[in-house]
């Protein structure tokens, strides 16, 4: 076979493999991006693969430099490019797409393991675990307001059973109205 008939046998199979899958994207018929993790996840990360003409008889194009990837530091991006290079080299010849994309999903942890957590989040637990007392008065002003017997009776006579206020409460009451000024233009 040739490395078109290969490409696009392997892209029939990615679509037919990744239909409806959130994580899998396609850029072109030769370009493709797999997010590993869920959204949110601060150790998930984004990978790109592109094909050159010669695909599979030679390495695909490996990329991480995605947006989606900036809180990643730049040592873990090339380590985990390393990892995956040296699975490309083990299945040069043959169609890889998917084998690169599973193995990155297999080993997340093992890439990422390296990687620091959110700055941001970090200071936030130790600001809470250093204070304890701030996270204690921030969960008494959350505290609801109490109504007394005597109030929630008034609330529920004023409402239906649904807790609905009945149609027209708020009417003003044009028909008095009306006859009082009518009575005035009488006089």
């Amino acid at each position: 076979m040739t490395a078109n008939e290969d490409q696009e046998m392997e892209l029939e199979a990615l679509r037919s493999i990744y239909e409806g899958d959130e994580c899998f994207r396609e850029l072109s018929p030769i370009s493709f991006q797999y997010r590993i993790g869920e959204n949110g996840d601060p150790k998930a990360f984004l990978i790109e693969i592109s094909w050159p003409e010669t695909y599979p008889q030679t390495a695909p194009v490996i990329s991480m430099d995605a947006f989606f990837n900036n809180s990643i530091a730049s040592t873990i991006k090339q380590s985990i490019l390393n990892k995956l290079m040296e699975e490309v080299e083990v299945n040069l010849g043959t169609s890889m797409t998917y084998t690169i994309f599973e193995y990155a999903k297999d080993n997340k942890e093992l890439f990422m393991e390296n990687q620091p957590i959110n700055i941001a989040t970090a200071l936030n637990n130790c600001i809470s675990t250093g204070h304890p007392d701030a996270a204690q008065t921030s969960k008494k002003k959350e505290k609801k307001e109490q109504l007394t017997k005597t109030q929630k009776r008034k609330l529920a006579d004023k409402t239906d059973h649904k807790g609905e206020l009945p149609r027209g409460w708020n009417w003003v009451d044009v028909i008095k109205q009306l006859s009082k000024t009518g009575s005035k233009d009488d006089e």
